[in-house]
């Protein structure tokens, strides 16, 4: 029963959409229907200010630490309850209950979760998210890039597939899948770049 309710409490927490309370709260207008019609940091910063931008970020990122440490301190046994939340969380912030199953892209809480169970990778994904960014100028590139070399370190440091290193495919995966969009017009070369005035999508 506790394991189940911390799988609810996980998928809830992720589920509850920050960047879209705070618009809301600052702007009184709906973020979804602002820019790229995401709530997270990036749209964000973009419809609210920076300030606010990186609260969606930091609120985002304690949405995954919170349910990835109530697993370990209720029931610190168990590895395989803290990946389940860590991913339960990532699944609610993409398909958030609060949104009619809609959400984010999950970056904030990956980061969360990967940091808190992962650090030495999750470090080296930083690491790749900086430098992408600064070579191309696009969010998502580094995103993609970051997540992915992430899960790679994971990937080898564990020695094959584990449950930490399945979580880390799992959420790649994920984010790629949030991120189709953004995919398809970095091919097209259309993606938004910091600095330059936004593309119409």
């Amino acid at each position: 029963m506790i394991d189940a309710a911390l799988l609810v409490t996980a998928y809830l927490l992720g589920s509850i959409p920050f960047g879209y309370l705070l618009v809301k709260w600052v702007k009184g207008i709906d973020v979804r229907n602002q820019g790229s019609g995401n709530i997270g940091m990036t749209n964000v910063w973009r419809v609210a200010g920076a300030g606010w931008g990186i609260a969606t970020l930091a609120l985002d990122i304690s949405k995954g630490v919170l349910a990835v440490w109530l697993a370990q301190h209720f029931d610190p046994m168990d590895d395989l309850l803290e990946v389940a939340c860590g991913l339960t969380a990532l699944v609610g912030n993409v398909f958030s209950v609060f949104l009619k199953f809609k959400g984010g892209k999950g970056i904030g809480v990956s980061i969360g979760v990967f940091f808190f169970l992962l650090p030495p990778e999750s470090t080296v994904g930083l690491v790749l998210f900086v430098v992408a960014v600064l070579a191309t100028r696009m969010i998502s590139v580094g995103s993609l890039l970051g997540v992915t070399g992430m899960a790679l370190m994971t990937l080898y440091h564990q020695k094959g597939l584990t449950w930490l290193s399945g979580l880390a495919l799992l959420a790649t995966a994920l984010v790629w899948y949030t991120h189709r969009q953004n995919i398809q017009r970095i091919l097209n070369g259309t993606e938004n770049k910091i600095g330059k005035k936004k593309n119409k999508e």
